[in-house]
């Protein structure tokens, strides 16, 4: 049996496109003399189609576009994720098994994630009664997703029933460590069961989710056999020894390369960037050069994403900016070849203080003083992207985000916060990567040089912080792994552990109004992290 597993890079509530993205791969999957092509959950309507599926139309619209798929499948099985409904108010998360123009059978799915950034059970029923289906003679079972994650699941029930293939459908977002987590169960289900296992993945981005493909088969022995392209569409064709014997022109089953966790990261990033970009519409991005180490790889990154000629770097110097910023800023944008705008800030920031001279009379400069002038920066940027349509970048990190070192309506300002879910330290790594790889297009001087914000007189991050080395590590306890005060102290100071959860706990106000930015670990300040705004709980 040839099978075919589709990585299609889909969007959500775009019906058609999507339509004809699977029609497309259903005539190569055609053309490569495929038995059947498999493809991603819910890839009719895309993932997570979130609130849309409390719209009846827009049910009734995928569940049309499904049907209509069906004129495409002469000579081929597919599997296609779509949204399904009963006709009597229960909506489920589906695959559709079409062949010879009709849809044969439906799998519904049984196991609904409703945790971190999954809110299935919001809209979804569980599925009930599901059955294997036979092609070429050989039993297959269906299942999506989450349904593969549980003992005992479905999958269980349709091997002690015969099957020889199964099949999952998933939409299963990037984070670090999730690969071999995917690739150890999967081994795991096909040692266990003694069948082959096709597990196919969505790739692409998807607000703050991005989808990595990386499609895998594996033989009955739990060996992987073949598998797709990281963070690419892809369209893996291999060859099982089961089912009846065709005469087909002969394949190689092959494994994409891998890379390293770095280098996935890397990826993810530049995925993300070019997939919210282009999906909503943007053409060029705008972000503020700083001349340090967080605008450099967001700079890097754009420029991966939607090329050097639709990235426009802008430096707006102050009276703290010092010589060394202000020539990293012109070699950085140099180096990755985009356009470079300077716009100083010190008139403006002149007339804001000669105007509240009077309103703040009697008090002495400080934190209010430092913030107008990343506001400035955020109204130039802002204004840039009125006037040319142009998408601003956020530079913010994780690590600043976390303890709230970043400047509401100013540096937080804009649309797609790219490096919101990197760690500080992991920044740095990055930086390093691209380097690396391309020979030293983020100056070695970005690299070395303390963090600074630049807002007031021989300022440091590490003023108001503790070494990102070590805030990193408390950030991951508390944020990423729950970890309470009592834990956290028994490896380090009690008062400093106490202040800095303080601080996280503070800033969710600054965080919820924060623009999306794409996740990399596994909790991120997003759609898996719901920390009320008014929050009086203290530990002691």
């Amino acid at each position: 049996m040839r099978i075919a597993a589709a990585q299609i890079n889909v969007t959500v509530g775009d019906l058609e496109g999507n339509r004809a993205r699977i029609a497309e791969s259903l005539r190569r999957a055609k053309a490569r003399e495929a038995d059947m092509v498999v493809f991603p959950e819910l890839a009719v309507c895309g993932y997570p189609p979130e609130d849309l599926l409390l719209k009846d139309h827009f049910v009734r619209d995928n569940i049309k576009v499904l049907r209509s798929l069906a004129s495409e499948t002469k000579g081929i099985v597919a599997v296609v994720g779509f949204a399904d409904t009963d006709g009597k108010g229960r909506l489920y998360n589906a695959a559709a098994i079409i062949g010879d123009g009709r849809v044969k059978s439906v799998y519904r799915k049984e196991a609904l994630p409703n945790y971190g950034v999954f809110d299935e059970k919001r809209y979804f029923c569980s599925g009930r009664r599901n059955k294997n289906f036979v092609l070429d003679g050989v039993q297959v079972g269906v299942s999506i997703c989450e349904d593969m994650w549980v003992e005992k699941g479905p999958w269980l029930r349709q091997a002690r029933r015969g099957a020889k293939l199964l099949i999952n459908l998933s939409s299963s977002p990037y984070e670090v460590g999730k690969l071999k987590e995917r690739e150890k169960l999967l081994r795991k289900r096909a040692a266990q069961t003694k069948s082959f296992v096709c597990y196919v993945n969505l790739v692409g981005g998807q607000d703050e989710l991005v989808f990595d493909g990386s499609s895998m088969v594996f033989d009955s022995a739990g060996k992987m056999i073949a598998s797709g392209k990281q963070f690419e569409e892809d369209l893996v064709i291999v060859d099982l020894p089961i089912g009846r014997l065709k005469q087909k022109r002969p394949i190689e089953n092959r494994c994409a390369a891998s890379f390293s966790q770095d280098e996935r990261i890397y990826r993810a990033l530049v995925l993300g960037t070019r997939d919210y970009a282009k999906k909503n519409g943007f053409q060029k991005a705008v972000l503020g050069l700083s001349g340090g180490i967080d605008s450099a790889l967001v700079a890097a990154v754009a420029t991966d994403a939607l090329g050097k000629e639709n990235v426009i770097g802008v430096t707006m110097p102050s009276r703290y900016t010092s010589q060394g910023t202000k020539k990293d800023a012109r070699k950085l944008a140099g180096n990755l070849g985009i356009r470079l705008i300077e716009a100083p800030i010190e008139k403006m920031f002149k007339v804001y203080l000669n105007e509240l001279k009077g309103l703040w009379r009697g008090t002495k400069a400080g934190l209010a003083e430092e913030n107008l002038q990343a506001r400035i920066r955020g109204n130039i940027l802002m204004a840039l992207s009125n006037k040319f349509g142009w998408l601003v970048l956020t530079t913010g990190n994780k690590s600043e985000v976390a303890v709230g070192y970043c400047t509401l309506y100013g540096d937080m300002t804009g649309g797609f916060a790219v490096i919101k879910d990197v760690p500080k330290t992991k920044i740095y790594d990055l930086a390093r990567l691209k380097n690396a790889r391309e020979g030293n297009m983020i100056p070695a001087s970005i690299l070395k040089r303390a963090p600074t914000a630049e807002l007031k007189a021989h300022q440091k991050d590490q003023d108001s912080l503790p070494p990102y080395g070590l805030l990193d590590e408390m950030l991951k306890e508390y944020v990423e792994h729950r970890w309470p005060l009592a834990k956290m102290a028994r490896r380090r100071d009690r008062a400093l552990i106490k202040n800095i959860i303080g601080m996280v706990d503070r800033s969710e106000y600054k965080r919820r109004q924060a623009p999306p930015g794409i996740k990399i670990t596994p909790r991120a300040f997003g759609k898996d992290w719901r920390l009320p705004i008014t929050n009086c709980y203290k530990e002691r």
